[in-house]
């Protein structure tokens, strides 16, 4: 008996220091991301986690005096981070489809976007009718992926789709030429051809339209209410518009809008 209960003892104290172990301190404010999905959130040449959504989201984190944290996930279980609690939201280009709205406690629509498609050049690839019988990129749990797969028709016409971990990796398959197109966000799009020059070109028209949110635990709409408010607040003292101009040029952002 005494040596189940120390057994039972023991088992108790690990159960309570990997809790805590696993567990983050509450002042944090812990955004979860694809760490290479520039101009959103990625690393830079000095390896330190940059870009438009992180910026955002550092001011925000300011404001309502919690420590801000960045922390990479993996894409294709980003809900599941969330749900978990090892994060506090998905911040980092992530599309609201009407699935997520379900599963998930969005912000108000922050920028518009689409999903399209990268071609080389020279490739003679003009339009999406002109990729039947091509291959094509995709990264993994990606909204592009989804605008995919919910145009049969297109889907169809494909020689075959290839997953990829990430953008990145997807273009540089492309630029090999082991890809004839890559489906990706257009605003991630638009910045990697200004940022890198590569010999590539958008294709006119896109696989679908929508807009990027902020995501948080369903039950966690007490946060969301108050990251929305301070998001509001930015965008009516000129700090939104300030941070889309360093990244973009000009303010895109529809925060308050």
């Amino acid at each position: 008996m005494k040596l189940t209960k120390v057994l039972f003892g023991v088992l108790a104290a690990l159960m309570v220091f990997e809790m805590a172990s696993c567990s983050k301190a509450s002042n944090e404010f812990v955004l979860g991301l694809d760490d290479s999905f520039p101009p959103m959130g990625f690393r830079d040449d000095n390896n330190e986690i940059v870009g438009y959504d992180i910026d955002l989201a550092k001011e925000v984190a300011s404001r309502l005096g919690l420590k801000f944290r960045a922390q990479p996930i993996s894409w294709s279980a980003k809900e599941q981070e969330l749900n978990t609690g090892k994060i506090d939201c998905i911040w980092n280009g992530l599309s609201i489809t009407p699935e997520r709205l379900e599963a998930l406690a969005f912000t108000k629509p922050y920028l518009n976007n689409a999903q399209v498609v990268i071609v080389r050049s020279d490739s003679g690839i003009k339009n999406l009718a002109d990729l039947g019988g091509k291959i094509l990129g995709v990264q993994a749990g990606s909204s592009a992926a989804d605008a995919i797969d919910e145009n049969s028709s297109f889907k169809s016409s494909l020689k075959s789709i290839v997953d990829f971990n990430d953008n990145i990796m997807a273009l540089n398959d492309l630029e090999i030429g082991g890809l004839d197109g890559v489906a990706m966000d257009s605003v991630v799009a638009e910045y990697s051809l200004k940022i890198t020059g590569k010999p590539f070109m958008i294709l006119s028209d896109s696989l679908a339209p929508e807009q990027y949110g902020i995501a948080f635990k369903k039950d966690n709409t007490e946060l969301r209410d108050k990251v929305q408010k301070t998001l509001e607040e930015m965008a009516a003292d000129g700090t939104v518009a300030k941070i889309s101009e360093k990244w973009f040029g000009s303010d895109i952002s529809i925060i308050g809008k």
